[in-house]
C-alpha cells in the first residue's frame, strides 16, 4: 500500500478497451449513415419540389394557351374609331353593380342613415336609368351618342354567403332571382329604347357565389350573378348585345381605350391612414403586369365591391345602389349616398366627364 493509504488502481481489461474502441467506430458509423439519411430525405423532398413546380409550370402554360385562344366577339359599333373631323362623338358608359337586391337595411341598426328593402331598390333602379337619361339628354349637349355601354359589376343580388343574410333577406336567392331578372330586364330595354345600340358586359361578385368559402373552379359559372345575366340576355336578345365571359375579369373595348372590368374583391385589406388605396392599387398593378404578360393591356380598371365611389387615374370604384349598412356602420366606414359611377367614354380621351348617377330619394322612398 502506497504511503497516502490507496490502494493501485487494477490494471485495465484489454476487452474492455477493445469494447470502448468499437462503441466509438459504432457511434461514427451511426453519425456518417445518418448524415446520409438526412441527405437522401433532402434530395426525396426537393425531387417531390421539382415535380409540384413543374405541374404548377404546365398549368400556368396551359391557361396562357387558353387565354390566348379564345377569341371574344365585340360588337364593330363598339371599336370602331369616328372619322377624323367628328370631334364630338362618345359613348355614354353606366358601371351597375353593388345593389344586393333583396338584402334588408333597417335605419334602427345604422342610426338613420339609410333604408333598403325590395321595395326601395326597384326604386333605386329605376331612379337610376331616369337619371342617366336626364344627364345625357340636358345636361350633356352638342354630342353625339354613338352607343350605349353597361358594364355589370356583380353583386346583384344579396345571396346565402352569410347566416345573417339568410334569416334577413326579402326573399331565398331563387325567389330574389326570379323577381330581379325581370326588373333587370326591364332596366336594360329602357337603356335600348333610348340608346341607338347597347352593349353589355357582366362580371360577377362575390356574394352570388353558392359555396361558404370563394372557390376558384368554375367560379362564374356556379354563380347567381352568372345565372341572372344568362337569364336577361335572353329576354333581350335581338336587341342587346353582349359578353359574359367565364373568367373572374373581362376585358371591355370603347373605342381604342381598354377597360379591364372586374368585381373587386381579389384586392385585400385596406387599413390604415391608406384606407382602400393600398389595396387597390396593388391590385391594379398586378393586373397590369400579367395582362402584359397575356399582351392584352388595358389603361383603365374598372370595379365595384368597395362601395366607395372613385374616378381616378387608370382606377374607376363604384359606389352601391344599397348605400350604407349595418357591416360598415359596425367597421365605422365613412357613409356614402347611394351612388353609380358613369361617364362618356370619348375616341380622344378616355372616359371623361365623369358624372355619377346619386340613386336615393329619402323623400320618396318615405323614410
Amino acid at each position: 500500500m502506497k504511503p497516502n493509504g490507496k490502494a493501485p488502481h487494477p490494471p485495465l481489461d484489454e476487452e474492455f478497451i477493445e469494447a470502448a474502441e468499437r462503441i466509438r467506430e459504432l457511434q461514427l458509423e451511426n453519425t456518417r449513415l445518418t448524415k446520409q439519411l438526412l441527405k437522401a430525405r433532402l434530395g426525396h423532398e426537393k425531387h417531390i419540389v421539382t415535380q409540384q413546380e413543374n405541374q404548377e409550370l404546365q398549368s400556368k402554360i396551359d391557361l396562357l394557351e387558353h387565354v390566348s385562344d379564345r377569341k371574344i366577339h365585340i360588337p364593330e359599333w363598339v371599336v370602331r374609331t369616328p372619322g377624323k373631323g367628328a370631334l364630338h362623338h362618345c359613348m355614354p358608359t353606366l358601371l351597375l353593380s353593388d345593389a344586393h337586391w333583396d338584402e334588408i337595411v333597417r335605419p334602427e341598426e345604422v342610426e338613420g342613415v339609410n333604408k333598403y328593402n325590395r321595395e326601395i331598390a326597384v326604386q333605386r333602379l329605376k331612379r337610376t336609368l331616369d337619371r342617366v337619361i336626364l344627364v345625357t339628354r340636358d345636361y350633356f349637349r352638342g354630342l353625339k351618342y354613338d352607343g350605349f355601354v353597361l358594364m355589370l359589376g356583380g353583386d346583384c343580388l344579396s345571396g346565402a354567403i352569410h347566416d345573417e343574410l339568410i334569416e334577413t333577406n326579402e326573399d331565398t336567392v331563387y325567389g330574389s332571382l326570379d323577381f330581379w331578372a325581370e326588373q333587370l330586364a326591364a332596366f336594360v330595354a329602357g337603356l335600348a329604347s333610348e340608346f341607338s345600340k347597347l352593349h353589355v358586359v357582366g362580371c360577377v361578385g362575390n356574394h352570388g357565389r353558392r359555396t361558404h368559402k370563394p372557390r376558384m373552379k368554375l367560379r362564374i359559372r356556379d354563380n347567381l350573378d352568372w345565372l341572372l345575366y344568362r337569364t336577361v340576355a335572353r329576354a333581350t336578345k335581338g336587341s342587346v348585345t353582349w359578353d359574359i365571359p367565364e373568367s373572374a375579369d373581362v376585358d371591355v373595348q370603347i373605342y381604342d381605350t381598354h377597360f379591364r372590368l372586374t368585381h373587386g374583391d381579389q384586392a385585400k385589406g385596406g387599413g390604415g391612414i391608406a384606407g382602400m388605396m393600398s389595396p387597390l392599387l396593388l391590385n391594379l398593378h398586378r393586373k397590369a403586369q400579367r395582362q402584359m404578360a397575356l399582351e392584352k393591356p388595358f389603361r383603365w380598371l374598372v370595379m365595384g365591391h368597395w362601395h366607395d365611389y372613385l374616378h381616378g387615374k387608370s382606377l374607376i370604384v363604384n359606389g352601391s345602389l344599397k348605400g350604407y349598412d349595418e357591416y360598415a356602420y359596425i367597421n365605422n366606414f365613412s357613409p356614402q349616398t347611394p351612388i353609380q359611377a358613369f361617364w362618356l367614354t370619348t375616341p380622344e380621351h378616355g372616359p371623361a366627364f365623369p358624372a355619377p348617377i346619386f340613386c336615393a330619394d329619402r323623400a320618396a322612398e318615405g323614410w
